[in-house]
């Protein structure tokens, strides 16, 4: 598990960026298949915004077959997350996993604090234009490993496993149910 205070590595500099992942990209193996320069920064809150799971468009993921994460303001609530530094060359792979080209997200400026109560600014996503659907188990539990891994506080991944999955029992991308088998064999 990592440490979820801030790392003393130097902030974003004019060959990276800060990240900050409240879905699948919690999980360091999930977020490494297309973003292999993420380094752990810290563990950090969003105020005043609220993780929703919804279909773009209304069109349900072929990647997932749920509901996929979002957040949406909502004043009094809070989001925590993962904040990544990353290499600016995985610019381009972040926006593509997250279907920035295809209108399914928006890219927005959030700041966050840590949980020493520093503030910083970070890039993260935004879906657009959807509608409130379940995840799928296999997402879900995605999500709770990362949350885990990082050390999320246990309050917030008790409320991530109080999620309510759809009943979706088929496959998942085959990337995903080697991450998801992996995680199994570790919990036994």
């Amino acid at each position: 598990m990592a440490n979820s205070g801030c790392k003393e590595v130097p902030g974003p500099d004019e060959e990276s960026f800060l990240y900050f992942a409240y879905g699948s990209n919690l999980l360091t193996e999930r977020i490494h298949l297309r973003n292999p320069s993420a380094a752990f920064f810290c563990v950090a809150r969003l105020q005043d915004f609220k993780l929703d799971f919804g279909n773009s468009q209304g069109k349900t993921s072929q990647t997932w077959h749920g509901g996929i994460a979002t957040i949406f303001q909502s004043p009094g609530d809070e989001v925590w997350g993962v904040v990544w530094k990353m290499n600016k060359s995985n610019l381009n792979s972040l926006d593509e996993q997250e279907g920035v080209k295809s209108g399914m997200y928006v890219v927005i400026e959030v700041k966050v604090a840590t949980q020493e109560g520093r503030e910083i600014t970070c890039r993260s996503y935004l879906m657009t234009n959807y509608e409130s659907a379940p995840p799928s188990p296999q997402y879900k539990k995605i999500i709770c490993m990362g949350a885990k891994e990082n050390g999320l506080p246990l309050e917030y991944q008790e409320k991530l496993k109080a999620i309510e999955p759809n009943d979706y029992t088929g496959k998942v991308a085959e990337e995903i149910e080697d991450i998801i088998k992996k995680g199994e064999t570790q919990t036994l």
